[in-house]
């Protein structure tokens, strides 16, 4: 699928999730699918999935001033729209009986991250950057998640993302537009003798917030319109780092070779 194909599939209620309503640019295959993520009836955020991999690429999110906690205990969901024997646009809970192989060929399960001892089901779109129950809700679905080695998850990343809300509750006047990503190399979490799902090497995240406090202490002014970090996923040496949304970019490139756009009109 192009980038032109998904910007065409990007439906009008999630548009409101994305900078100048626009993805970011520079990803593309068959493979991939958008997902506008819908919880009770209501569009919550934006994911781009890859149905190969069964992890998603990047959340994409607006953030809500909260204070952190994690105020919601939900069972964790699966999307229906990665199936052809659904229709339905909301995320559901698991079945208590097995659920349809084609919805599980395409995406990840419960069963996948099950004998896992050192890895954690981390999400892209993390529940403390939201407010409202069912913002909160939402995050719990498999599409939003991804393997991270726990001492990585509870540790340096969880920081980064304590880090990110506090400047944004204190600093970010406007909308904050949030895209959080990964990037892989084929290590995968295994079932069935075979590659389930990819684990990540790294996790990213950059924010775009184009009103903000221009009083703001210079540690944290220079922080906005825009900034990224960027941290290791395993058990040592893996410290986040904070960087330029630039910065972050050039990276993906060495890595990837893919020339990717996070923000539209270049918010760096």
């Amino acid at each position: 699928m192009t980038q032109g194909d998904l910007q065409e599939r990007l439906v009008p209620a999630c548009r409101k999730f994305l900078y100048m309503s626009t993805l970011p640019q520079g990803n593309q295959g068959p493979q991939l699918e958008l997902i506008c993520q819908y919880y009770n009836g209501k569009a919550r955020f934006v994911t781009l999935y890859d149905t190969l991999h069964r992890i998603p690429v990047y959340s994409a999110y607006t953030f809500k001033r909260s204070d952190g906690s994690r105020k919601v205990d939900v069972p964790w969901m699966y999307e229906p729209q990665l199936s052809i024997a659904m229709g339905s646009r909301d995320m559901e809970q698991f079945p208590q009986r097995d659920l349809h192989r084609s919805a599980e060929d395409a995406q990840a399960v419960l069963e996948d991250y099950r004998d896992t001892v050192d890895i954690v089901r981390g999400q892209l779109n993390p529940d403390q950057h939201q407010s409202e129950f069912d913002d909160q809700a939402a995050t719990y679905t498999m599409t939003n998640v991804v393997p991270l080695i726990k001492e990585f998850s509870e540790g340096p990343w969880a920081a980064q993302e304590k880090v990110t809300r506090q400047r944004l509750n204190n600093y970010c006047r406007g909308t904050a537009y949030v895209v959080t990503g990964v990037l892989t190399s084929g290590r995968a979490l295994r079932r069935f003798d075979a590659d389930r799902v990819a684990v990540p090497d790294y996790v990213w995240s950059a924010y775009c917030c184009d009103d903000y406090d221009c009083n703001a202490p210079y540690h944290e002014f220079s922080r906005f319109p825009a900034f990224a970090s960027l941290g290791r996923n395993r058990r040592l040496d893996n410290t986040v780092e904070e960087t330029s949304v630039q910065q972050l970019e050039d990276f993906i490139k060495r890595a990837t070779g893919k020339t990717v756009n996070i923000f539209y009109k270049d918010c760096k």
